[in-house]
């Protein structure tokens, strides 16, 4: 109890925190979204593996488009707590909420993390870091008359995200298939180098969800997600209020070719 009550602590003072910035000079909106997305992490060898995602994000929940994200990566697994992965990233986003972009455009990165796992009792914790190399073709007045706004020329940025999580069963055991959980994460976004506006800091994401583990799949979960973005001006704000449903597989391909029969 003495955990979770340092928890809820934290998780109420990061998001104070996030509110102390509110200034004159900033103009903040407040959007409701809903994403729906998939996971998956998957050995192929006792030490590689890949990762494959897709995100749907939707403005007014699912009302009409947020973003597309399609997200891929190798993995390198040190042991059963560590992995490392390299991958590459798509992303569209779309004019939507109260500080719509100009037009819609595409976004490519490069990324690289390293994850860590440790089991505390029945209590999960996984720390993440993850870099990006991001080549984002931002809205361009193509037109005098009428503002017309096209994708531009891609500029590229770097930035640097930290992600903690915590994962708490029900039940007074370790985690297993078959079992509720509850789980919470913090993560920052920061801005770093070249081509950098004045949103060094763009965003923070805290988010709390209910989770399930299914037997030989993985496990879903539904949260709640707020997300707070930054924009390049440094004056706007957006406070994404956030559905999310995800499946997170980790179906073992290596075991299974391991385990299947050999014909003859």
């Amino acid at each position: 109890m003495k955990f979770i009550k340092k928890l809820i602590f934290i998780v109420v003072f990061t998001a104070t925190f996030q509110n102390a910035d509110a200034q004159a000079t900033r103009l903040f909106t407040n959007n409701e979204n809903g994403w729906f997305m998939y996971f998956g992490t998957h050995k192929v060898s006792e030490k590689w593996g890949v990762h494959l995602e897709a995100q749907f994000r939707g403005a007014d929940i699912i009302k009409s488009e947020q973003q597309y994200l399609f997200r891929t990566g190798v993995n390198y697994h040190f042991n059963p707590q560590t992995f490392a992965t390299v991958g590459y990233c798509y992303v569209h986003t779309a004019q939507y909420g109260g500080f719509p972009a100009q037009s819609a455009f595409p976004e490519n990165r490069i990324w690289e993390q390293i994850q860590v796992k440790n089991q505390l009792g029945t209590v999960e914790l996984v720390n993440r870091f993850r870099m990006e190399q991001r080549f984002v073709n931002a809205p361009t007045l193509v037109g005098v008359l009428g503002n017309v706004y096209e994708p531009g020329d891609a500029v590229y940025t770097n930035r640097f995200r930290v992600l903690n999580r915590i994962s708490i069963p029900f039940k007074d055991k370790t985690i297993q298939d078959k079992s509720f959980y509850v789980s919470a994460y913090d993560e920052l976004f920061v801005n770093f180098g070249k081509n950098v506006a004045l949103n060094i800091f763009d965003q923070n994401r805290i988010y709390i969800a209910l989770g399930y583990k299914i037997p030989k799949i993985g496990r879903l979960e539904i949260g709640y997600l707020n997300q707070r973005i930054i924009k390049s001006d440094g004056i706007k704000v957006e406070n994404n209020r956030t559905l999310q449903v995800g499946l997170v597989s980790n179906i073992d391909f290596y075991k299974k070719e391991k385990s299947a029969p050999v014909t003859k």
